[in-house]
Formats: structure tokens, C-alpha cells, sequence
């Protein structure tokens, strides 16, 4: 488990502020309603992390599971969302035992770093799926959309405040993955200053491997770019398969 879902989570809501996904989740609640489907159902997400994302998103569904391995960052997300299901799991081996119209991964499905990792998730996500119901995966990039960046920001909150810098590069093109490193300036009332420095390994897969991996696991995907560059992959359970 990473320190920040894990020992750091409680930062979660300085590094991500929830209201920084408002913009994004309409846009996610628009791409559901335009595919046909009444958003008074029910959505499952996977990773949900801290619970950004569904905090925009449940007010469109009559019912909202909300999965993660963290049983920390699950914390933070009831905090937010107190009146959503929340349960403790690994997107790859999940198994509810019920389906949901909507099942949906942000950008937790970065983290599936191997070929294999993703066939896992998205299988879950299909087995997840009610018959016509939908399925989003909105990693940060594909292999044809990657670029290396920096970016840095800040945010204070009530006795505490943090400083991040974010590192995001590709050190062998030939592999599966890149990697981020994030280094962390946290500051407490009446503490010194601390530095905490992690590196995550994410999954980068080209579009035609998304593609494939989710008509091998039974979906009817297709290709949707955002306002910020991304290329989407909204899928389709159809009804029989």
C-alpha cells in the first residue's frame, strides 16, 4: 500500500481537494445520460480513493457502491459520501455478486501496470455490469497521448498545509508502465515541517491494447476524448453477452 493512501491518507483532501472534480464529473454524468441510460440507477466504483468523484456523481444515481483496497482513503470517502456503500476491496479479484448499470474507474486504473492487471480490472468491471449497462475507464493517458510534465500546486487547511511537487516520466518506452514521483512539503501547527517523497508505477498501454482487452472481456468499447486531452474508453455490456 502506498504511504499516501495509506499512513498519509488524512492529506488526501489538501493534495486532491474534492471540489477540483466538479468539472470533470459533470462531464462523466453527461457522457452516461447522452449514451441513453436513465442516471437513476445504480453505479459501482473502482478505487474510488477519497470519494471525489462520487461526491459530484451520486446525486444522479438512486444507489452508489464505492470500492478501494485502502481502508483509509475508504475513511476519507464516507466522510464525504456517508449515505453510499462503501467496501474494502482490489479492483482485479472484486466479487460483489450483484451488478450495477454503471460501473466506473477513474484514475485508479492507472494503476494496473501490467497487461494482465488491466484484463483483471476491466473483467471485474464487466462482471460488475448489468446487460446494456456501461462501464468508464478514464486513465491519464494512453501510450500515443503520453508526454512527460511537472506540476506543482498548494493548498492550506485548518491548522495544517502542504506543498506538492509531481514528477511524471516514461524511463523505458519498451515496457507497460511509467512512472510518477511525488514529493510532499507538509506542515502542521506546531510541528516542523516534514518531506515525505513516494514513487508510484502506472500502467501505459497504447488504445488499440485498451480496445482489445475490452472486447476480449465482452464489451462494445469506444473512444472518447475529454477537454483535457484524454482519451476515455466507455464500453457497452450489450444485453446476452
Amino acid at each position: 500500500m502506498k504511504k499516501l493512501f495509506g499512513e498519509l491518507a488524512r492529506w488526501w483532501p489538501l493534495v486532491s481537494p474534492p471540489d477540483h472534480y466538479a468539472e470533470e464529473a459533470e462531464f462523466f454524468a453527461q457522457l452516461f445520460s447522452q449514451s441513453g441510460l436513465s442516471l437513476s440507477r445504480s453505479l459501482l466504483e473502482l478505487g474510488s480513493g477519497g470519494g471525489n468523484n462520487a461526491l459530484h456523481l451520486k446525486r444522479a444515481f438512486a444507489r452508489v457502491t464505492l470500492s478501494d483496497l485502502s481502508p483509509e482513503m475508504l475513511s476519507i470517502s464516507h466522510a464525504l459520501n456517508p449515505e453510499c456503500e462503501h467496501v474494502l476491496g482490489d479492483m482485479r479479484t472484486l466479487r460483489l455478486g450483484r451488478s450495477f448499470d454503471v460501473v466506473f474507474a477513474h484514475d485508479a486504473i492507472d494503476y494496473m501496470s501490467t497487461r494482465r492487471d488491466l484484463q483483471q480490472a476491466i473483467e471485474t468491471a464487466f462482471l460488475h455490469c448489468k446487460p446494456d449497462g456501461l462501464a468508464l475507464f478514464v486513465p491519464d493517458y494512453v501510450r500515443e497521448t503520453f508526454a512527460p510534465a511537472t506540476e506543482h500546486g498548494r493548498c492550506d487547511g485548518h491548522g495544517r498545509a502542504l506543498r506538492y511537487l509531481e514528477w511524471t516520466y516514461d524511463p523505458d518506452e519498451s515496457d507497460t508502465s511509467y512512472t510518477v514521483e511525488y514529493a510532499l512539503l507538509l506542515r502542521e501547527d506546531g510541528a516542523p515541517v516534514r518531506v515525505e517523497h513516494e514513487q508510484h508505477v502506472c500502467g501505459l498501454f497504447s488504445g488499440a491494447e485498451w480496445t482489445e482487452v475490452l472486447r476480449i472481456a465482452g464489451f462494445q468499447p469506444e473512444i472518447v476524448r475529454d477537454g483535457y486531452g484524454r482519451e476515455l474508453f466507455l464500453a457497452r455490456r450489450r444485453a446476452g453477452s
